[in-house]
């Protein structure tokens, strides 16, 4: 084998020898390692059934939308590289308050708009905003840390997504010139439908994501409660209007939408107390509907079955690796929990670094940063590096990192992780020494 030849193959080799040693050296039998490991599965399995089907699937099918029936004129004129910065970042925040997902829910609909021609800014603007402005999280966490701890966060959040999206445009201005300066010279797209049915036809996916998801509040009484209890006739009457409208505007045959979704209804009346079990027909029938379908609805199928082969693989190796280390909430993975309680007690700087840089690896589903702050904080944990992790906690997360970086590369993904962990950091520590 030539000179030429080595070079191209020594990664692979790398690779190989790597993984052979890992596996021959495997540490089977030590009680630690086999906890870890069984835990990394328990956090798959939770992960695959509280979250892929009634969060990620809407999502990529949300993004796949986005892909096919956005303009990319539309996209450019609220998150181009052109656009003004006032619109274009208090759209992104905005929208991520109104979304309210998770770190991984928003993976699709991140990589569907910079696909389209979203400004770096904007963009990221609008990655870091939607876990992190969580109006849901915010609140509760202001009743169970405390009102200072809540508005704290609540500013925080706001302030670090339109920095993080300005910084991150300007480290990368020469690209977003020569983005915006190709822009200019795209035609004006045809539009197959007004601005108005759009936006009801994105309502309804969105609904859909967010009532199926819609979590249980701690008081069993109130208006809250009462979404809470009625959460999947809400989301049942989101599906009944995104079918009407895939009838009336997007001219697919009345008979093979009731096909589609008659069985989840049928589902649904039979089993009352299993929704998910409906709500998964309702997923299959959808996706069959679009997957045989021409045209329009073809192209949302193929839109989001690539969206949905990037992300979640990465996601579920990401949240495999997670668990392993520091396994789930109350749970103990390879690194002891008792050796994160002690590294964020007080306000030091290394206390506050260590609360945003391990805050940004763990994966944290939707509100649950709060009770494990509590528990936390009950063990020690000082004010500040609360603060750190909760700013960088629930925007960020190893599966979240591992897909981000497939879809703006390595260079931009560790420049936006750093500014989180950085931002994080400083700001814990100021608001330590205050409070």
């Amino acid at each position: 084998m030539s000179q030429t030849d080595w070079k191209s193959e020594w990664k692979p080799l790398l690779i190989i020898t790597f993984v052979f040693l890992g596996t021959f050296y495997l540490p089977l039998g030590i009680p630690r390692f086999d906890n870890a490991l069984i835990e990394s599965l328990h956090l798959v399995k939770w992960y695959a059934q509280e979250h892929v089907l009634t969060c990620l699937i809407p999502a990529f099918f949300i993004a796949g939308a986005i892909a096919v029936f956005v303009s990319q004129a539309s996209v450019m004129k609220y998150f181009g590289a052109k656009a003004k910065k006032a619109l274009a970042y208090g759209v992104a925040s905005v929208s991520g308050s109104i979304l309210a997902v998770c770190s991984c829910t928003v993976l699709p609909l991140f990589a569907g708009i910079y696909r389209m021609g979203a400004g770096l800014g904007p963009a990221t603007a609008f990655l870091y905003s939607g876990p992190a402005i969580n109006v849901l999280a915010i609140i509760l966490t202001a009743r169970v840390l405390g009102l200072e701890l809540g508005i704290a966060r609540a500013l925080g959040a706001i302030i670090f997504s339109i920095v993080i999206g300005l910084l991150m445009h300007f480290f990368f201005r020469k690209e977003e010139m020569e983005k915006a300066a190709a822009q200019a010279d795209m035609p004006e797209p045809e539009v197959s439908r007004p601005l108005w049915q759009n936006a009801l036809y994105f309502a309804s996916m969105i609904g859909i994501l967010v009532f199926a998801n819609w979590g249980k509040p701690d008081d069993p009484s109130g208006f809250w409660y009462l979404i809470y209890s009625s959460k999947w006739l809400i989301t049942g009457g989101f599906a009944l209007a995104l079918a009407l409208i895939l009838v009336a505007w997007f001219e697919l045959k009345w008979r093979k939408v009731a096909l589609a979704f008659v069985p989840s209804i049928i589902i649904a009346l039979a089993l009352p107390h299993e929704p998910l079990i409906a709500f998964a027909a309702a997923i299959i029938g959808l996706s069959i509907l679009t997957s045989t379908g021409k045209g329009e609805s073809g192209d949302w199928f193929s839109s989001t079955w690539g969206f949905t082969k990037q992300i979640l693989p990465l996601l579920f190796f990401g949240v495999l690796i997670a668990g392993l280390l520091l396994g789930r909430p109350g749970h103990e993975g390879l690194i002891p929990s008792e050796w994160v309680s002690s590294a964020v007690g007080g306000n030091s700087i290394l206390s506050n670094l260590f609360a945003s840089g391990a805050g940004a690896f763990m994966y944290f589903a939707t509100l649950t940063e709060v009770p494990i702050l509590q528990g936390l904080i009950g063990n020690g944990m000082g004010q500040g590096p609360a603060l750190a992790l909760l700013l960088a906690g629930p925007a960020l997360s190893l599966p979240n990192m591992l897909v981000i970086r497939s879809v703006m590369g390595t260079k931009k993904t560790i420049v936006f992780v750093s500014l989180v962990i950085l931002l994080s950091t400083i700001t814990g520590l100021l608001y330590g020494t205050f409070f």
